[in-house]
């Protein structure tokens, strides 16, 4: 059994005004209670509703993390947020380099210099990495997934182990209803544990799986000996659903 602490992590994407947030956090607080729990929890709502999302979690277990991050300070950057703007709202952390903002642009160097930004801001990072359906059937995942989390490692120092974890999303799983098999999903989490520990300590690495992840998926997936949580999406708008998923965990 991993000594590692599980982690679920809900990603609203772009759902979600400030009073939904609200909302949605104080039913998620309800049914977690207020007692220790074994695993850690995040909610990852759109910029506009960080600070509201942030203040209604205030006290909880449960921890907020940005979507995205900008790698600058400040400047004429539009529609992006930087660090300091995240720790201002009281969030804790932020996603980097998820498949949709990879599809939109985001390249690994972005990625990287997004890492090292967000860590030197003092937020927690939640690195994903994927491969689509084509490259898994061309026989691609493994040498993709290396290079994504290489890239994305590149300004991390061995020790900042303990506030980064990275999540595993199948492209082809996300959204569609279609979810990895456990043994499809364990074999690429130890892959990209394996490659991480070329710059972080492997064994305390937090590898977490995303895709598609239910309540009824959930468990199996996350009894994996290297699945250490999971980044959920689209069952993390409802708050029942995401509570038995931190449950399952």
């Amino acid at each position: 059994m991993s000594e590692r602490r599980p982690l679920v992590a809900g990603n609203w994407k772009m759902n979600k005004t400030g009073v939904e947030a609200r909302e949605t956090v104080a039913r998620l607080r309800a049914l977690l209670g207020d007692g220790e729990l074994p695993v850690d929890v995040a909610v990852c709502p759109p910029a506009t509703a960080l600070e509201a999302t942030a203040r209604a979690a205030s006290g909880s277990h449960i921890r907020v993390y940005a979507q995205a991050v900008h790698e600058k300070a400040s400047g004429a950057h539009t529609g992006e947020i930087s660090a300091a703007m995240i720790a201002a709202t009281g969030a804790d952390g932020t996603l980097i380099g998820h498949s949709e903002r990879r599809a939109a642009g985001e390249t690994d160097d972005q990625v990287a210099a997004r890492v090292r930004a967000a860590l030197d801001g003092g937020l927690s990072v939640i690195l994903c990495c994927g491969e689509s359906l084509e490259q898994r059937e061309a026989g691609e995942t493994e040498e993709w997934l290396a290079g994504q989390v290489r890239a994305g490692l590149a300004d991390v120092a061995a020790d900042e182990v303990g506030r980064l974890a990275i999540a595993y999303e199948p492209i082809w799983a996300i959204g569609t209803g279609r979810t990895a098999t456990p043994e499809i999903a364990q074999e690429a989490c130890a892959h990209v544990r394996s490659v991480a520990a070329g710059t972080l300590d492997g064994a305390a690495l937090r590898v977490l799986y995303g895709g598609s992840v239910t309540p009824d998926t959930a468990g199996e997936l996350m009894s994996q000996p290297d699945i250490d949580g999971a980044l959920v999406g689209g069952a993390s708008l409802d708050p029942e659903a995401f509570a038995a998923i931190v449950r399952g965990a």
